[in-house]
């Protein structure tokens, strides 16, 4: 087996478009007066995701409600967790939450009320999606094992025809997967391959800190309710499942209508050198897709993740701030003749990801030479 060669972005190509990127968009906040970082519009937002994430668990463990009403809770539950997710726990990941690096720290700590882990989530979705967006064998983001297929360049089975029915079942299993087996298998991943960031713990005391976080995740979610607030496991357990699901569901499908659809290229390096053909900039707008940027609720609600052109580019910037740079990419883009695509509705783009997904399940073409 050979050794697989790291990307290399080309240096040459088309730098004068990064270059003047950069600056009007640092223009545009020195001119404006404006932090890069969130500002109380974030703030307060975070207060609401928090509030729909917190309250109707405790709604559930402390008043008497009718079974249907509780499950109602834990949709409700499940939507506090994506907004969470999306809004709180990616800025702050990303450095973008405040200027002040322990509320980044804090904020971006809220993953393990979500199921998954700091650690894991910077080397994977920081490090490797974004240095590698839509590369295979790089970007995890596009590994989906034997059962789904989101690339040409994935090996196909016989079962991949039907994916584009039976995928919608599956992503309500993401934050699931991430709590019970996925935080484990790539913390083991990553210390075989020596994978880390700047300033991050050595590997033995991740293992600890993993182990202890999910220890503490079951109790609050299940053991709590079950031991402490006397409601039958099996009502635990179904509002636990509801709760991810919902939360899943809208995080899959958010993360994949901007990578996983027609319109996104899914380049591979040169084989012998590993040199890739575009500049890293240009990479991210031909490999990322923006969808129904014009909607306040899908801007609000999604953390501007369906702006993920701009997050890609500016993954330090807040995105409280990319619904105005967004007009300064894409006049930069176009003045490059760079692509900028961008679905109008979110309907849209979601029927294109399964039109897409239909496509990588057709039986591949070979022709031999």
């Amino acid at each position: 087996m050979t050794k697989r060669l790291i990307p290399r972005f080309s240096r040459k190509k088309s730098q004068e478009f990064i270059q003047t990127l950069n600056r009007r968009v640092n223009n545009y906040f020195k001119e404006n007066k404006v932090a890069k970082t969130g500002n109380w519009k974030l703030y307060l937002k975070s207060v609401i995701m928090f509030t729909l994430l917190i309250t109707p668990f405790v709604l559930i463990l402390s008043l008497s409600f009718s079974d249907w009403f509780k499950l109602l809770l834990a949709v409700v539950v499940g939507i506090g967790m994506a907004g969470v997710g999306m809004n709180v726990m990616h800025d702050g990941n990303h450095g973008s939450f405040s200027k002040y690096p322990w509320v980044n720290k804090l904020m971006g700590s809220s993953i393990y009320i979500l199921a998954g882990n700091v650690f894991n989530w910077k080397v994977q979705h920081n490090v490797l999606h974004h240095t590698y967006t839509n590369i295979k064998d790089h970007d995890e983001d596009l590994e989906a094992g034997i059962v789904l297929r989101f690339s040409k360049h994935a090996d196909w089975k016989p079962h991949h025809q039907f994916q584009h029915l039976y995928s919608f079942l599956l992503y309500g299993l993401l934050t699931l997967k991430w709590a019970i087996i996925s935080d484990f298998i790539r913390l083991s991943r990553y210390h075989k391959k020596n994978l880390s960031y700047a300033n991050s713990k050595s590997h033995p005391v991740q293992w600890v800190g993993l182990i202890i976080s999910k220890i503490i995740y079951f109790s609050v979610w299940i053991v709590l309710p079950i031991l402490v607030f006397n409601i039958s496991w099996w009502k635990v357990l179904i509002g636990f499942f509801v709760m991810h699901y919902t939360a899943s569901l809208i995080l899959s499908l958010v993360f994949q209508l901007a990578h996983v659809i027609g319109e996104a290229e899914m380049p591979l390096p040169d084989f012998k050198t590993g040199n890739m053909e575009n500049s890293w900039a240009i990479h991210q707008l031909k490999t990322t897709v923006n969808f129904s940027t014009k909607n306040k609720i899908v801007n609000w609600f999604t953390g501007g993740l369906n702006h993920q052109i701009e997050h890609h580019i500016f993954p330090h910037i807040s995105h409280i701030h990319y619904n105005k740079i967004s007009k300064i990419v894409k006049k930069t883009a176009r003045e490059f003749n760079l692509p900028y695509n961008e679905y109008k509705t979110t309907r849209s783009a979601i029927f294109s990801h399964f039109k897409f997904l239909k496509q990588m399940g057709m039986r591949p073409v070979y022709v031999q030479s």
